[in-house]
């Protein structure tokens, strides 16, 4: 009974506090299952892989696609209840961030989700990391992970970034439908990282070698490069290599609609997906 007052009074009484610094749109639901898992947490090893031990907390929890585009105004939006593959990836990341610097306390994780989420943690539209390249750019810049990019091979192709379809396609985003004077700011994100290059992983050399698993390690974030016009990644996901040695996708999955460790390895999901062309490597510092 203590055990449950000390995180129902962990959970409740600093939300409090947090929403008066930031507009934190979140669940009684959400927050007590998150105070719960950083209360876990603090039984593991300092060492523990902190972005695969949360990654995996969300392993059965449904695919929801567009928690974070149903209000007329920005908000940080908490979902663990459902997620899709950024929403997943920006919340284990955030998990692992609070428990990698010690502090497992709700306020604590909301401030890591807006600096994982948004450009200099400032929660607004035009802050928030839209393209997987403004994300891992702005994630670097803040010390949260390291852009891998390296050592060549495996990493021998080079994306050229070239993106457009948010601003081009502004009808499908209900935030731009609703502030369309917002489209230009859109516009500018983009142009501000167009042109910019970067090496990834071809998919002819991800295959289960010695030299993969010396290029991604477990608790890798994946961010699968594509050639589809206007977007520079398609998927993102969390690596795992399994006992067998072979590598797969730890992901909030729209084909499952749950969050999987993909039953194929990558190499194999890779080769199903005619647009995925590689695979760029994220790793927490």
């Amino acid at each position: 009974m203590k055990k449950i007052l000390s995180l129902l009074f962990l959970c409740i009484l600093p939300f409090t506090a947090v929403h008066a610094q930031k507009d934190v749109d979140c669940s009684k639901v959400d927050r007590i299952k998150i105070t719960t898992w950083l209360h876990e947490a603090q039984s593991q090893k300092k060492s523990s892989n902190w972005l695969l031990y949360f990654g995996r907390k969300f392993i059965g929890i449904p695919y929801v696609g567009g928690t974070l585009d149903r209000a007329d105004r920005e908000k940080l939006v908490v979902n663990v209840s459902g997620v899709d593959c950024t929403t997943f990836v920006e919340q284990s990341l955030a998990l692992a961030l609070c428990a990698r610097a010690g502090k497992f306390d709700f306020p604590t994780f909301c401030n890591r989700l807006a600096r994982v989420r948004y450009i200099g943690g400032d929660i607004a539209y035009l802050n928030r990391n839209h393209y997987c390249t403004l994300w891992i750019n702005s994630n670097v810049q803040a010390g949260t992970v390291r852009d891998i990019q390296g050592p060549v091979p495996p990493f021998s192709a080079i994306q050229k970034i070239n993106v457009s379809y948010m601003s081009t396609h502004w009808h499908d985003y209900h935030m731009l439908t609703v502030h369309q004077d917002w489209i230009q700011g859109i516009s500018r994100l983009e142009k501000g990282i167009n042109g910019l290059t970067y090496r990834y992983i071809p998919k002819r050399l991800i295959r289960d070698t010695s030299l993969m698993r010396k290029a991604v390690k477990s608790g890798d974030i994946l961010a699968l490069v594509t050639n589809k016009k206007g977007l520079d990644i398609s998927h993102v996901g969390i690596a795992v290599w399994n006992k067998n040695g072979t590598l797969h996708l730890l992901n909030a999955s729209s084909i499952y609609h749950r969050v999987i460790v993909d039953p194929m390895s990558l190499a194999q999901y890779m080769s199903r997906h005619t647009s995925q062309i590689g695979i760029r490597v994220c790793r927490l510092r």
